[in-house]
């Protein structure tokens, strides 16, 4: 199955942020979601989660980390970015407000590479993801 075959599922991109993720962090996030919609296609509703935790669990693994991609065997399903912004107020204490929300920016940018590998049934490649984010 194909993208183009699945014309009947949801499409774009959609930020949803957990009630105390930071404000600026908040407006940021939605800023660049509104940019990324105008350079780039969505065929496939993609969710990014703001959550205030500090790391996240990865579903496989059960490492932490910054982010996670939720990449589903079944393009019938819709897969989602989680973002932890637990750390905001520490790195903009020790780097500064600008550093702190790039670092944010960076991550979901990081993502949503992998969801365009996803998109093209291609292996999740951190070097590519690593690179497109910059």
């Amino acid at each position: 199955m194909t993208t183009s075959d699945l014309q009947y599922l949801r499409s774009g991109l959609r930020v949803k942020c957990e009630k105390d993720v930071n404000p600026s962090v908040r407006r940021t996030c939605l800023s660049f979601a509104v940019w990324l919609r105008t350079y780039m296609e969505f065929p496939i509703r993609l969710v990014v989660y703001l959550k205030t935790d500090y790391q996240l669990k990865t579903r496989d693994t059960k490492e932490l980390a910054s982010a996670t991609f939720f990449a589903p065997y079944d393009k019938a399903v819709e897969p989602y970015i989680r973002i932890a912004t637990g750390d905001y107020e520490e790195l903009v204490s020790e780097r500064g407000k600008n550093y702190a929300l790039w670092a944010i920016l960076r991550s979901m940018a990081h993502e949503i590479i992998h969801y365009q590998q996803w998109l093209e049934d291609k292996e999740m490649d951190e070097k590519e993801a690593e690179k497109g984010s910059e």
